[in-house]
Formats: structure tokens, C-alpha cells, sequence
């Protein structure tokens, strides 16, 4: 089968197994280069219905809390806001690795909706079943609350310190998780159609679309390493841990479009993700020796460094697409868009100039993705 090669780490910054996908700050070039997800811009139908359908997961996660609020008092719910937020934030990793890996593959858009699903739904089993073994073993021996611990500080660790080099060309057909999935799986050299196995001369073999989804479910095993442990920093309740998991995973394929157009504008989101790891790696360290945090401290520090990480982007973003407006008078002309070296017929197909030939700061700051 002819794969197309792509950028891609086989060292993740989040994790200390080699065999993990690459760090946020590797997949988001590539994502810059990628066609998996088609349409630019935040006027296309697909991206608008993303953001419809990541409302929706937002909401039903939350009304789902405020039901634990008022059936098991609000510590309890501030445990599940708490973990549902950390999940998420982890999450967003696995959804660069599948901007990845459908780029490499060469998966056709329609298909990759049920990639995402059943990928989704494999997740969901295991993550379960790693909650299970996680919640036995902290109930036999409280000392894995410090390997837990371990896990996320190194992660927080690799994360913050840029960890170690990344190449950029590196060649997707090197990285550990499709190397094993391709020994596993020998897949036709062909798609047919979306379905997992076909018939060859009366010989019933896998898809390449079988063999992404192997990928995507054998990616998901090597981020629980660190995002399981991360949630039992928050509670060790069996409800909430899990629940908080699901609806996390659950809200990942309609985060997919829209991460997918936002990537460029998160550029400090690992480095908050980083810190959020070290401090609840700490909070294990301090709860195994019995000092416990009270859960409204422990959301509003997870708050506030998320909020810095997002924020910090979104400012730096502003302030270098002020520097393009030469003669500050808050307008973008043609002249300005080409000194600055941007494709302006691109610039053009995302957003619109008015009347005088001008295209506003804030509308250009708004709409255009590079």
C-alpha cells in the first residue's frame, strides 16, 4: 500500500513511553499542512455544525453535573467539573494524532466520522476497564498514589521542558504505534468504500481503514498512561472518575473539526497542560501523606492555567497581527497583506474587505486561519 509521508514524532513530551505519537507542538505543524480536514475558515458548514455539536457534548456533560450537584451534594460535582475539564484538556492530544494518522493514511472525510466513532467507543471500554484496575490497585496499596504521581511529574516534566529533540520531517511509517498495528494487521492496498474487512479472492482481509482504527485505539492506550492517574488526582470515587472520562471521550468527534481550524491559535495550551499535570501530580504526592486540597481550590487552579494557556495564545496572535497594520489606522489593505508576506488570495477566501478595499483588524484577527 502507497502511504503518504508526513510529519510525525514518535516521542510524545506527555508521556515517557518512546512508543506514544507526537507532542502538541510537532502535530500542530503538521496540521498547518494538512488536508485531512477540508474547508478553511470559520464560515464553512462543517466547522459551524462542529461547533453546534460541541455545544451540545458541553452541555449534556454539564447538565450531568448539575445532576451530581444535586444528588450527591456539591463536592461531589466540583470533583466531576474538575476531572471533566482535566479529561478534556488531555483529550485534546489524541485529536492531533488523528489529524495525523487520516492524513497518512489518506482516509476520505465521510470515513473518518466512523473511524472517530468506533475509535470513540473502543475508548470509552478501555478506559473503563484501566479505571477499574486503577481503583483496586490504589485500594490495595496506596503507595501507587505515588507512581501515579511519578507519571504525571515526569510528563509535567517532558511537557514544560520542550522535552527531548523533535524532528519535524520524521517519517510517520518509523512511529512505533503504526509499525506494530501494520505487523498486526496486513491490510489490502486499497479502501472499499468504509468498511473494515473486505473479500480478495475469496479471502476475507482488514482495510486501511481497519488498520487507522487500530491505530487510533492502540494511541488511546498510550494517552491513558497519563490521563488516568490524572483524574484519580482529582477523586478516587468510582462514579465520578468514570463518568468524567465518558463524557470527555464522548465529546472528542465533534472537538475534532473544530480543534482542526483552531490549532495554530493554541500555542501555549501544552505548556497549561504541562503545569496542570505537575499540580495535580503534586496534589497526589500531598494526599498521600494526608493533606487534601479542598476540590473548589483544586478547579479554580486547573481553571486559571488553562485559562493563562488559552489566553496567553490568543493575546500573542493579536499583538503579530498588529504589527501587519503598518500605517495603524486599524484597516488591512492589499499593499499591507502582501509586505507582510501572507497569501492574500488566501486571506481573501476567508475573509471579506469592505467597500473601500480594507479588510477591519478585528474582523482579519477573528476570521483568518494561517
Amino acid at each position: 500500500m502507497e502511504l503518504r509521508t508526513a510529519s510525525y514524532s514518535s516521542i510524545s513530551a506527555r508521556s515517557p513511553l518512546k512508543c506514544r505519537p507526537g507532542s502538541l507542538s510537532t502535530l500542530r505543524m503538521q496540521v498547518d499542512k494538512s488536508k485531512a480536514v477540508p474547508g478553511s475558515g470559520k464560515s464553512s458548514a462543517a466547522y459551524k455544525t462542529a461547533l453546534r455539536d460541541t455545544a451540545i457534548a458541553v452541555s449534556l456533560a454539564s447538565a450531568f453535573g448539575v445532576g451530581i450537584w444535586n444528588f450527591l451534594g456539591a463536592d461531589k460535582a466540583l470533583e466531576y467539573f474538575t476531572g471533566y475539564l482535566l479529561e478534556e484538556s488531555l483529550s485534546v492530544d489524541n485529536l492531533f494524532v488523528f489529524l495525523l494518522l487520516f492524513e497518512y493514511f489518506k482516509v476520505p472525510q465521510y470515513q473518518q466520522k466512523k473511524v472517530l466513532s468506533y475509535g470513540i467507543w473502543g475508548a470509552v471500554v478501555m478506559r473503563a476497564a484501566f479505571i477499574s484496575a486503577g481503583l483496586v490497585a490504589i485500594q490495595q496499596f496506596r503507595g501507587v498514589l505515588l507512581v501515579f504521581a511519578g507519571l504525571l511529574m515526569y510528563s509535567s516534566f517532558k511537557m514544560l521542558s520542550g522535552g527531548e529533540e523533535e524532528e519535524e520531517n520524521a517519517d510517520v511509517s518509523e512511529n512505533s504505534i503504526v509499525k506494530f498495528a501494520s505487523k498486526l494487521v496486513q491490510a489490502t492496498p486499497e479502501y472499499d468504500g468504509d468498511k473494515f474487512f473486505t473479500i480478495v479472492d475469496g479471502v476475507k482481509k482488514a482495510t486501511p481503514l481497519f488498520l487507522v482504527l487500530l491505530c487510533v485505539e492502540f494511541s488511546d492506550v498510550m494517552f491513558a498512561v497519563d490521563s488516568i492517574p490524572a483524574v484519580f488526582g482529582v477523586t478516587e470515587d468510582p462514579l465520578i472518575v468514570l463518568t468524567s472520562n465518558i463524557f470527555a471521550i464522548m465529546s472528542l468527534r465533534a472537538l475534532y473539526q473544530v480543534l482542526a481550524q483552531l490549532a495554530k491559535d493554541l500555542k501555549y495550551l501544552e505548556t497549561a497542560v504541562g503545569a496542570v499535570l505537575g499540580f495535580v501530580g503534586l496534589k497526589l504526592v500531598g494526599e498521600y501523606f494526608g493533606f487534601e486540597l479542598p476540590e473548589q481550590a483544586s478547579l479554580s487552579v486547573v481553571i486559571g492555567l488553562l485559562t493563562a494557556g488559552v489566553g496567553a495564545s490568543i493575546y500573542e496572535k493579536r499583538q503579530t497581527f498588529k504589527l501587519l497594520d503598518l500605517d495603524n489606522d486599524g484597516f488591512l489593505t492589499k499593499e499591507e497583506l502582501e509586505a507582510s508576506g501572507l497569501d492574500v488570495e488566501e486571506v481573501l477566501s476567508q475573509v471579506d474587505m469592505d467597500m473601500d478595499g480594507k479588510i477591519s483588524m478585528k474582523e482579519f484577527m477573528d476570521e483568518y486561519k494561517a
